[in-house]
């Protein structure tokens, strides 16, 4: 891809954001003029940058979206609500364009120009211009065939030049001693796609041997993508020597030229910006690392010497000098861990801010009022989370405006403002980040829900009924809810909510919902800090190592046997009064046949366990031993494996061993819905 394309791809759409910032900005306080301001040099510098590529249709929306920007900023126009709906919608579609051309290299969609040609025509309505009106010159022919034959013989694309501005120019034959120079005046022409210049009559060239240089007899022609009214600009003062004309190629052209060869696509990749003091300190662990690889090497010389005594005070202080350097190393890693760890942090602000436009849509098409307020931007996690979250937060918000907002009429009926609210919020504790959408729609009915899953057999009646509340909103995360008749009987928070936490669980995280009938509710998301460097508890479950990640572990615990009990197919026990039910890992994980009703412990032997949260609940899983906590490095599952539930990634042991990392909820999220019920 070019180097200036590349740049451009990652500066256009911080452009965009900050045009559409301002855009929904205007909406709260329109008599703002610095947020026109904003607006308008976001658009501006935009439009620039586009007009070094060969991108007419975005160039053409562009160019008209800054000139309604420059009419509002100039008083010449009053500022209107539908004019910022046609603008926003105009920075949306450039957003798309620019995600075609990093997927493409460089290439606008097949339906770029058909878009483009219905956003020019929706913004120059605001202007008080519903179309291109020729001002054809009293020397120029009215005839448009050349403009087909320029079309024609210069080899153009349809497919990439589907709307034109034509210009034909025939300046006056005195012109030279006015002090005018015609072909200044063409250089001006924006957006030149192809020029002619030829004499009076004539399609060529002139010769110059036969060109009086006291008499201007040219006659320039010229196709642009840029809009009429900027092809005109350079000729305002000279209205009678010109002929402007918005085209089209007809079917006859499009015929004609044969398509372009396809360009063959390259991938585009990833960036992360990074500050530059960031560098300097891992350069600096860098360099300790140096120093203290060479006194390791030092001291191995030393060690294997022929006078191992008398160098290293003897086997004891080489062992103690060993476990220092030992120790420093540690030191080391460790520093270096959390300074790659910071390296890849990367603020939210960028995903968070392209929602409150697109809520703005939704809500606008499906003849709502949503706000949408958004908090936490300035929280920085990995940046795999953020590239991993917008699919799941968009998932999300769409089942707020579509589903959970009620309509002005239901919303008037019940007392609540006609304006609803849904809030994006983001926050850290310790090292997992929050992410809650709340909304103050109608909320969750569990009663509904009961029904409906009882309906679709996903839990016996009298389990459902036994069933708290909070733990029957749970039931909108199984796949077996992702139905069309929950749209209409549960206001669809059950459609793709599965999906949406099994994308939520590669990361890592883990999902819950509260939620009160008539008031709204809160969906929480709950996501490591960092997906390569992670934390782990190492468990040993028949003879074989898994990893569980410590962020997700509650606590570990020791349970005498004779404290077991059994209850349905499964097992619980107390702890500090609670009753949490025990899952065997073996089981989970389907390293052993086992039977209905696990095997009950003989006597008192205690049972290690690891106590995790699955759904707002506690519930502890048993192993066989607990081997240590291990600072490794995540690769996550690619191929077939990736979609596999309950697996975060793996990670190399020193010994050379390949350590799975478990995701116990996603796991236990996994038992079928029978095998549950000792969950429950």
């Amino acid at each position: 891809m070019d180097e200036l394309l590349e740049q451009f791809l990652v500066e256009g759409p911080e452009q965009v954001q900050q045009a559409s910032d301002a855009l929904l900005a205007l909406e709260d306080t329109p008599d703002d003029a610095g947020l026109i301001d904003q607006a308008f040099r976001a658009i501006h510098t935009l439009k620039g940058s586009v007009g070094l590529f060969d991108l007419p249709a975005m160039g053409q929306v562009l160019h008209v979206a800054e000139d309604l920007l420059g009419a509002w900023r100039d008083g010449r126009l009053p500022l209107s609500r539908p004019g910022v709906d046609a603008l926003i919608s105009a920075t949306a579609q450039t957003e798309r364009w620019l995600g075609a051309l990093a997927a493409t290299s460089g290439a606008l969609p097949a339906d770029a120009g058909e878009a483009a040609a219905h956003l020019v025509g929706r913004l120059r309505r605001f202007l008080g211009d519903d179309g291109p009106a020729a001002s054809v010159g009293t020397t120029l022919p009215a005839d448009t065939a050349w403009i087909e034959d320029l079309f024609r013989t210069r080899g153009l694309d349809p497919a990439r030049h589907p709307t034109l501005t034509a210009l034909r120019y025939a300046p006056d034959p005195g012109c030279y001693f006015r002090g005018e120079d015609p072909i200044a005046l063409v250089r001006r022409v924006p957006g030149l796609v192809a020029l002619r210049i030829g004499r009076a009559g004539d399609a060529v060239a002139p010769p110059d041997d036969v060109y009086d240089p006291y008499a201007c007899d040219l006659v320039v022609e010229i196709l642009s993508n840029a809009a009429p009214d900027a092809v005109r600009a350079p000729f305002r003062f000279m209205p009678d020597q010109i002929q402007v004309v918005a085209w089209s190629p007809p079917p006859a052209v499009l015929a004609a030229v044969a398509p372009p060869a396809p360009m063959i696509a390259d991938t585009v990749g990833r960036t992360l910006r990074v500050d530059s003091g960031r560098i300097d300190a891992l350069a600096e662990l860098v360099d300790e690392l140096v120093v203290t690889k060479n006194a390791l090497s030092d001291l191995v010389a030393q060690m294997t010497g022929p006078a191992v005594g008398a160098a290293t005070g003897g086997g004891e202080a080489a062992v103690r000098s060993l476990g220092d350097r030992q120790a420093a190393l540690d030191r080391l890693v460790g520093r270096l861990h959390r300074t790659v760890m910071g390296i890849r942090l990367v603020p939210l602000l960028p995903l968070l801010r392209r929602f409150p436009r697109m809520v703005r849509e939704m809500a606008t098409a499906l003849g709502k009022e949503v706000d949408l307020a958004v908090e936490g931007q300035d929280v920085q996690v990995d940046k795999g989370v953020v590239e991993g979250l917008f699919e799941p937060l968009t998932h999300l918000l769409r089942n707020a405006v579509d589903h959970g907002i009620e309509l002005a009429t239901e919303r008037t009926a019940q007392g609540k403002p006609v304006r609803s609210r849904i809030v994006l919020r983001a926050r850290r504790e310790d090292d997992q980040v929050v992410i809650e959408v709340t909304d103050d729609g109608r909320g969750m009915d569990p009663a509904r829900i009961r029904r409906a899953a009882a309906e679709r057999g996903l839990m016996p009646a009298r389990a459902l009924d036994a069933l708290p509340d909070d733990q029957v909103l749970d039931l909108v995360f199984r796949p077996g809810f992702s139905t069309a008749a929950a749209v209409t009987d549960l206001s669809g928070r059950g459609v793709g909510m599965d999906a949406m936490r099994a994308a939520v669980g590669r990361l890592g995280g883990s999902v819950g919902i509260d939620s009160t009938p008539g008031q709204g509710t809160t969906v929480r998301l709950v996501l490591p800090l960092n997906l390569v460097l992670a934390r782990v508890m190492v468990v040993s479950v028949n003879g074989e190592r898994y990893g569980i990640p410590m962020d997700g572990i509650v606590e570990t615990t020791r349970v005498a046997g004779d404290h077991i009990r059994p209850i349905r197919a499964g097992r619980a026990f107390v702890l500090r009064d609670a009753v949490l039910p025990l899952l065997a890992l073996a089981d989970l994980l389907g390293l052993q046949s086992g039977t209905a009703a696990p095997s009950m412990p003989e006597g008192g032997d205690a049972r290690r366990a690891v106590v995790v949260r699955v759904g707002g609940e506690r519930v502890a899983v048993e192993v066989d031993a607990f081997i240590g906590r291990r600072d490794v490095v995540l690769r996550p599952m690619t191929g077939l494996l990736r979609a596999m539930p309950g697996l975060l990634g793996t990670t190399l042991l020193g010994d050379g061993q390949v350590l799975m990392v478990l995701d116990v909820p996603g796991l236990i999220d996994a038992i079928p819905g029978p095998s549950r019920e000792a969950e429950s």
